[in-house]
């Protein structure tokens, strides 16, 4: 199984950058970019932050897919 997300189409439509993001959630930067390219699965906490601050569900914003 691989981990698909929208957190950058999320993040692009209301104008926040990475760094902001990951401020907002209290993560690094680099967190941000391994999660928005499905490399890092978040614990449940952080995938329900993320989707507060970009005011989404974490239905929307993650998917698994099988490969």
């Amino acid at each position: 199984m691989s981990l698909q997300t929208k957190i950058k189409e999320f993040r692009v439509k209301i104008n926040m950058t990475q760094e902001d993001l990951a401020k907002a959630v209290g993560v690094r930067r680099e967190t941000v970019i391994h999660l928005e390219k499905g490399k890092y699965n978040p614990s449940l906490k952080l995938a329900h932050d993320i989707a507060r601050t970009l005011n989404t569900t974490i239905d929307e914003l993650f998917t698994f897919t099988d490969d």
